[in-house]
């Protein structure tokens, strides 16, 4: 984010700058970037994720979007079909165009194989939004790989990724900017450690960073980290999602730090202190800030990027949700009033 949004530029960030240089339309340098948001989804089919609610709600499953459900909907958004179902390429469009109107420049589209990734109208909603949009390139989890992977080796793998990112995908040949984000459970499956190893090889053929989906337990990204390391990966170049979710205490947090990858707080706007896919309860926006604000004062504050991971329709404006718009919007604001600035965009000598 740039300083006149409440988040300073020309930061100290070490290992971004390649991943936008690739976005859907074409290359991009980091500068024009504008305020972007690291980890969302403007297509998805999140349909693999159906979780069949109680019996005496079941009528809600297939009823499409609607004011009369819309509360139901919002603490039971994995046990509506419709919602579920990201796919509409002119909601896409218009979504994007609000998120430019409130001072957007770019989304990170982290929506990977296994669950709906559409490199054609990706270019279609970042030509017509006139938003950046970057591309992820590899495999969700084990539950959505396809039914060959058992087959694959990781050289394979990364070959599949590094064509994503050199020579591009769909009739239009789009080029991904960015790994991930690649799928991982607790623990990790056997497939799921072969995924990661290739993302390893890819990323040190192309220089692009890798985007972790971490499995939900606390002990999930130094498991993932190690696989990396392991692997040859660059860390300084990895960013660990979704830790909203996955990591609680400042001391997780700051060990998970010391490790050198980037931290990245991507719920923003999931303010639902209910979490229907495990046993825990979700920060909210301001549990998040304070968090990320204990990390700043630390030094830490260029190892952070943040966003929201729309991938439900109840998120999005059209049907009453906050929208992509929603770190600009209202999270900003409040970081101002923190004197919790990040340091997000890469810098121009951190171009190569």
């Amino acid at each position: 984010f740039q300083a006149e949004d409440g988040i300073r530029d020309q930061p100290r960030s070490r290992g971004l700058g390649d991943v936008y240089k690739r976005q859907v339309l074409g290359p991009v340098e980091p500068e024009d970037l504008g305020p972007t948001t690291t980890h969302e989804h403007l297509i998805i089919d999140f349909s693999f994720m159906l979780k069949m609610p109680k019996y005496e709600d079941n009528h809600y499953v297939d009823q499409p979007i609607e004011l009369g459900n819309l509360g139901w909907i919002r603490h039971n958004h994995y046990s509506n079909k419709a919602n579920l179902d990201v796919t509409d390429v002119k909601t896409a469009i218009d979504e994007a165009t609000l998120y430019k109107e409130a001072g957007g420049g770019t989304i990170v589209d982290a929506t990977t194989l296994g669950i709906g990734r559409n490199p054609d109208a990706l270019a279609k909603i970042s030509k017509e939004s006139n938003v950046n949009v970057i591309m992820g390139a590899g495999y969700y989890v084990d539950a959505v790989h396809p039914s060959e992977m058992g087959l694959l080796k990781s050289e394979d793998i990364a070959q599949t990724i590094v064509n994503d990112i050199t020579v591009g995908v769909g009739e239009n040949a789009v080029k991904a900017g960015i790994i991930g984000e690649i799928g991982c459970t607790w623990p990790l499956t056997d497939n799921e450690r072969k995924v990661l190893w290739g993302a390893s090889y890819a990323q040190q053929e192309t220089g692009a960073p890798i985007l972790i989906h971490p499995g939900r337990h606390p002990s999930a990204t130094s498991e993932i980290l190690d696989e990396l390391n392991k692997s040859g990966a660059d860390i300084q170049r990895v960013i660990m999602g979704h830790l909203d979710r996955t990591i609680f205490d400042l001391d997780g947090l700051l060990e998970l730090a010391s490790s050198g990858c980037f931290l990245e707080w991507d719920l923003f706007g999931y303010e639902h202190s209910y979490y229907p896919l495990a046993n825990l309860d979700m920060p909210s926006d301001a549990q998040r800030l304070d968090l990320i604000k204990s990390l700043v004062d630390r030094g830490f504050d260029d190892r952070i990027v943040i966003g929201q991971d729309i991938c439900t329709n109840h998120r999005l404006v059209k049907y009453g949700g906050h929208g992509y718009g929603h770190i600009i919007k209202n999270i900003v604001p409040r970081m101002k009033s923190k004197d919790c600035l990040l340091y997000t965009s890469p810098s121009p000598r951190d171009r190569g």
